[in-house]
């Protein structure tokens, strides 16, 4: 089912002249050779979780999304959420075939996941592209891979910093509209067939803060790839990914940053924080946004480390210690791994 959608699609695109008006600017180029190249890079991703994986509670044990091939080798790249505590993956192309893989990064700065097929795929490469030469409005399309494949055309809205409330930040983010609701691990391409992002959720805030609402995706730009992906393939994940971790979930309103949830188990479940406790101070500094909380927390020094926060519960002031872990260290591995 996939190839025939996809295939649908591609010809849909590939006739500019049954676009919608003024969708691709005269200046665009259009490479119905690199849209196809594009789209036969694009594949399905099958995760399964290890059984006893902390991550199960929010993601499930069974993750779907795509993956996009960036190495003649086999390597696929994905966002990494797919592929976390995988004990099993399989790459499902458009041609049916159900392609096992392994993992071989996941990357907990950038969010990039990495795999690898165990036998020949015989896919193209795609080309990576250069995120930043993108200007606002660009027609850019969504290809997403596996049972769903299908392409989709979006517009760049805005390309800007982002703060996730998983202990994530991003100073240079990728943000398009309208929404795709299957963005797992989609990729982001423009009209060359160069790839420019992967695709990480979806967003009620596309254009930004104190912006008007609009709703669309964000996306993981691929030149944060470029300078690890060396490191990746041999240690794993990136240099900067070696930080504090604190398992909890937070959200930003009105300046006020809150826990929604605290994972288990993980440092802040030990040290006590409970959903709805406002942090106000860590190691003394001013808490106001998830950009600052996430900055000062990485900033601190080493990834496993004590640290005093001090928050707001029913009223009441109180300092909480907490001692920080590696995040790689509370990540379930497959046996043998």
């Amino acid at each position: 089912m996939g190839r025939i959608v996809r295939t649908v699609l591609f010809w849909a695109l590939a006739l500019v002249s049954a676009w919608p008006a003024g969708l691709v600017a005269a200046e665009e180029a259009v490479s119905t050779d690199g849209i196809k190249r594009a789209s036969d890079a694009v594949v399905g991703v099958l995760a399964k979780a290890v059984d006893n994986a902390t991550s199960n509670v929010t993601l499930g044990p069974v993750r779907q999304g795509s993956g996009v091939v960036i190495g003649a080798d086999g390597l696929v790249l994905t966002i990494g959420y797919l592929i976390l505590e995988a004990d099993q993956v399989l790459l499902l192309p458009d041609d049916g075939r159900h392609i096992p893989a392994r993992v071989v990064g996941y990357d907990v700065a950038t969010g990039f996941g990495l795999v690898k097929a165990l036998i020949p795929l015989d896919l193209p490469a795609a080309p990576l592209g250069e995120p930043a030469q993108v200007a606002e409005e660009d027609t850019l399309l969504i290809i997403s891979g596996g049972q769903d494949a299908g392409i989709s055309m979006a517009k760049r809205v805005s390309q800007r910093s982002f703060s996730g409330y998983w202990e994530y930040h991003l100073d240079h983010a990728l943000f398009t509209a309208p929404p795709r609701t299957d963005h797992s691990g989609a990729a982001l391409f423009n009209l060359k067939g160069e790839l420019l992002g992967v695709g990480s959720l979806v967003v009620s805030d596309a254009l930004g803060p104190d912006q008007p609402a609009l709703a669309g995706n964000m996306f993981v730009p691929i030149d944060l790839l470029k300078p690890i992906l060396d490191e990746l393939l041999a240690q794993g994940r990136s240099a900067q990914s070696k930080r504090a971790w604190m398992g909890v979930n937070c959200i930003e309103l009105a300046g006020e940053v809150r826990v929604l949830r605290v994972s288990h188990p993980g440092p802040a479940e030990a040290a006590g924080l409970k959903p709805g406790d406002q942090i106000v101070r860590i190691d003394g500094q001013t808490v106001d946004s998830l950009q600052t909380l996430w900055h000062r927390l990485w900033a601190g020094g080493a990834p496993e480390r004590d640290v005093a926060l001090d928050i707001l519960r029913d009223g009441r002031s109180l300092r909480v210690p907490l001692h920080t872990v590696d995040r790689q260290s509370a990540i379930k591995q497959p046996e043998g791994t």
